[in-house]
């Protein structure tokens, strides 16, 4: 059977001109904005709905590099898929997935050593990946990111934070047996991308439907492109 779906977007206009090209329901959200993430869940909790499925695919990629650029792509691209896989767990029932959209620009390889170290710490939790975020927003306002060893690239620290709280639902939510996987949908021709990128929307989306619709016995934790294991 069809399954329905709902977009969500920032713009109210944009968003659900979309929705309604592809026969989906819309709701506004901003995940910067927790008062927008709180009105997405008591919304799936008055209607009932269940999420077989969340994509967490909201994400921002700003010009420049600074204290400024620092903190709004660690918000955006970080604290706002934590924010709401948060809001949304509780609709999600036993079994299901929730998929990460992330970017190989957030390979570890990219990182210096210790901090490759603590992203991939088993005892690292939401709360200890935040605040590593957070060291890294002060040392760039400091101006001592680099002799910290931090990338003077938020959008790739971000995508490398996004995967290790794949990595850390993951084994949270293992109990319940709900995967969690990130994907690298690869350069897509999106208003992100830009028009000279590689890949078409329908492309660019493979990766996700993949995640979304492994089967029960279907891998967790993982980095994806292409439907193959890429390296974290």
């Amino acid at each position: 059977h069809d399954d329905d779906v709902i977009l969500t977007a920032r713009d109210a206009g944009d968003g659900a001109a979309a929705a309604k090209a592809i026969g989906a329901d819309f709701h506004a959200l901003d995940v910067t904005a927790p008062a927008s993430i709180a009105a997405l869940g008591d919304w799936l909790k008055a209607g009932g709905r269940v999420i077989d499925v969340l994509v967490n695919n909201a994400a921002v990629a700003l010009d420049g590099f600074n204290a400024e650029v620092a903190r709004k792509t660690i918000d955006a691209n970080v604290y706002g898929p934590m924010r709401v896989t948060t809001a949304v767990l509780p609709f999600i029932p036993d079994g299901g997935s929730i998929v990460m959209v992330s970017s190989g620009v957030g390979e570890l390889s990219g990182l210096a050593g210790p901090i490759r170290r603590e992203l991939t710490s088993q005892s690292l939790t939401a709360d200890k990946l935040t605040a590593l975020m957070e060291t890294f927003v002060t040392d760039v306002t400091e101006e001592r990111h680099r002799e910290a060893g931090w990338p003077s690239s938020a959008y790739r620290l971000s995508k490398a934070g996004v995967n290790a709280l794949t990595r850390i639902l993951a084994a949270e939510l293992a109990p319940r047996r709900i995967k969690v996987n990130a994907v690298c949908p690869g350069w897509v021709r999106t208003r992100m991308g830009g028009q000279s990128a590689t890949r078409g929307i329908v492309e660019g989306t493979r990766s996700i439907l993949w995640a979304a619709t492994l089967p029960d016995d279907g891998p967790t934790g993982g980095f994806f492109r292409n439907g193959r294991n890429i390296p974290w």
